[in-house]
């Protein structure tokens, strides 16, 4: 039974374990940012270079979390390629190399990882740029994503509510808890990064705070007024929660010394293990929105369909004919591994309490749950914004302690606040503006 749950685990759900893999090479790169000078300076152009320009003990840190991030990014983006056009779980590829064979695949990602410490310092510098620009995109697919999630849950209770006026009751507290939190946080904010005795009176924070303050009435009124017919109030709500909650980050993310940052100073002098926990935290932050974001295939195709294509007659009559014959599918869509198992067994025959395999005819035509290629481009996208997380958008100043400080990141997060402002905004207005398209 254990080993039948081991190989559910590992070869059914597929995505948690990439997420995993993916998980490990954050935790790589975050060591090798804080441990990798006496390596690298063994690398002879590498440690030329140094030499040459003089470069800091921190410049070491952030070459290597550039190199095993582009090692991460090689190593997905090369999965995505081969896993363009798997459709069905017939699929050799969907077998053998998205669900399977774990431990060479991990043998081949160390590969991978190792591959960009022979790379000369100008090709890693021009993947420092590109992966700005891969960062800023995973960043748009996380918005994307999370303004679908809540107006999916928006719809889903509301639509629950019909039947029963609790599940409008409990959007209602949902709602009002999260203009408390809107309000807690800003108040927070005052307090910790608008500090009294200031020269200036720290004028670029209560004006990003204020801003927020304001915007969170404009998404609220906007949602509420009769020509948003795709408005409701709790996705206004949890939208200008998330917003304050960028707000909140991006100022946590200014340098420790600035005079206005009042909460750097209390977060140096916490414990390393109040630290590491946080950090720990934002990189599982950053696995979570890559899997939810890579499982999100219906948002990112043109038809709606997971695979991009048109589903013939005969996969949806096998399809129909498969779901009165055989049991549940696993968890990303293939059919248990331990039913085969179970079988032979008994011989042969099915399992007690089973119901038999797919038929011969629905090995062919038994789609995958989600587009695997898109799954690992979001995972390349996801190794890239790793390594501007840990170097601060590429500021060489980075603290040893802490990832993601700089102004960089400052103005990356503010610019990410107001972007998921807009694209909220956008769904409110579109419909009106495009009223023979259809928006959903």
């Amino acid at each position: 039974a254990c080993t039948c749950v081991s190989r559910e685990v590992l070869t059914q759900s597929a995505r948690v374990a990439w997420s995993a893999l993916f998980f490990v090479a954050m935790c790589v790169a975050w060591l090798m940012r804080d441990f990798a000078k006496p390596l690298l300076e063994k690398i002879p152009w590498i440690a030329r270079e140094a030499a040459t320009m003089g470069m800091e003990d921190r410049w070491y840190g952030q070459q290597a979390v550039y190199r095993v991030s582009m090692g991460s990014f090689l190593f997905f983006m090369t999965m995505a390629g081969i896993m363009v056009g798997v459709k069905y779980t017939s699929d050799q590829r969907d077998r053998y190399l998205h669900h399977g064979n774990w431990l060479v695949k991990l043998g081949i990602w160390l590969l991978f990882t190792a591959l960009p410490f022979l790379f000369p310092n100008n090709v890693v510098e021009a993947y420092a740029w590109l992966a700005r620009a891969g960062s800023g995109l995973f960043l748009i697919i996380q918005m994307i994503i999370l303004l679908d999630f809540v107006q999916t849950w928006n719809d889903t209770w509301v639509a629950a509510g019909e039947d029963d006026t609790q599940w409008l009751y409990a959007l209602l507290g949902l709602t009002i808890a999260a203009y408390a939190g809107v309000l807690t946080t800003a108040g927070l904010m005052f307090h910790w990064f608008v500090p009294s005795g200031v020269e200036g009176g720290c004028a670029l924070n209560v004006t990003f705070i204020t801003l927020g303050l304001v915007a969170t009435v404009v998404y609220a009124l906007m949602s509420l007024h009769p020509a948003s017919s795709q408005g409701s109030i709790f996705p206004a709500a949890m939208v200008s929660l998330y917003t304050m909650y960028l707000c909140f980050s991006a100022m946590e993310s200014e340098p420790k010394e600035y005079a206005c940052n009042g909460l750097g100073a209390q977060i140096t002098a916490a414990s390393g293990t109040t630290l590491a926990l946080g950090m720990v935290a934002t990189l599982a932050s950053v696995v979570y929105a890559a899997f939810r974001a890579g499982s999100n295939t219906h948002l990112f195709t043109l038809d709606g369909s997971l695979d991009g294509g048109d589903g013939s007659p005969e996969r949806a009559a096998l399809l129909a004919a498969d779901r009165e014959e055989t049991g549940a599918a696993g968890l990303d869509g293939l059919p248990p591994p331990c039913a085969s198992d179970m079988a032979r067994d008994y011989g042969g025959t099915d399992a007690p309490g089973t119901t038999g395999g797919a038929s011969p005819a629905m090995d062919d035509f038994t789609p995958v749950a989600y587009n695997y290629a898109f799954f690992h481009t979001i995972f390349a996208l996801a190794s890239m914004y790793i390594a501007m997380l840990m170097t601060g958008w590429g500021e060489v100043e980075q603290d040893k302690e802490r990832i993601d400080v700089g102004w960089a990141s400052v103005w990356v997060k503010i610019c990410a606040q107001w972007l998921t402002g807009l694209l909220y905004v956008w769904t409110l207005i579109a419909p009106a503006l495009f009223p023979d398209r259809q928006f959903t």
